[in-house]
């Protein structure tokens, strides 16, 4: 990297070396312009494109004269599209047979026997019972921490035991050709 802003020209000759910038006042003379307007004839910092037009005062609407009945000038065209139908302003034609759907009825859960009933009690009565425990500071006790566990692991056990295996069924249309 370069060292010196002026790399490739003339060597100038040394100047003195500048005092330190003091920050502070350098602030409070930018703070103190802040409301300054431009000395009138200097050139402007960006382009008169960027300029915003000053508006005159609006006049006093109860002074007949001050009141123009001249239009605006236009400073902007307004383009009106003629009105052409599109996709969005298709609409369907009534059609009573299938005004809505009405979904049948849900096939009635399967009869449990009376051991799937007592592991599902078991499965979710064991945590319940451990729950009740802690949440009402009560002491666990042994009895208290084998029928919760051991009601859990049993009533899982049993359930995952008597689970269907799929063969039973062999009408099933959902399994694909079967040769």
């Amino acid at each position: 990297m370069a060292d010196r802003e002026d790399e490739g020209t003339a060597p100038h000759e040394e100047e003195p070396p500048r005092p330190p910038l003091d920050e502070d006042a350098a602030w409070a003379a930018l703070i103190a312009g802040y409301d300054d307007e431009p000395d009138p004839g200097t050139a402007a910092a960006w382009p008169e494109a960027e300029n915003v037009p000053v508006q005159p005062p609006d006049p006093d609407p109860t002074d007949p004269a001050a009141v123009s009945t001249a239009p605006p000038p236009a400073d902007r065209t307004i383009v009106i599209h003629p009105v052409i139908s599109g996709p969005r302003d298709f609409e369907l034609a009534d059609d009573d047979e299938d005004a809505h759907f009405v979904p049948p009825e849900p096939p009635p859960l399967p009869d449990a026997d009376a051991t799937t009933k007592f592991a599902w009690i078991a499965v979710l009565g064991g945590p319940l019972l451990l729950l009740a425990f802690v949440l009402l500071q009560m002491e666990l006790t042994w009895w208290a921490v084998t029928v919760g566990v051991g009601g859990f692991l049993g009533g899982f056990a049993t359930l995952v035991a008597r689970m269907r295996t799929g063969d039973e069924d062999d009408d099933d249309p959902g399994r694909g050709a079967v040769v």
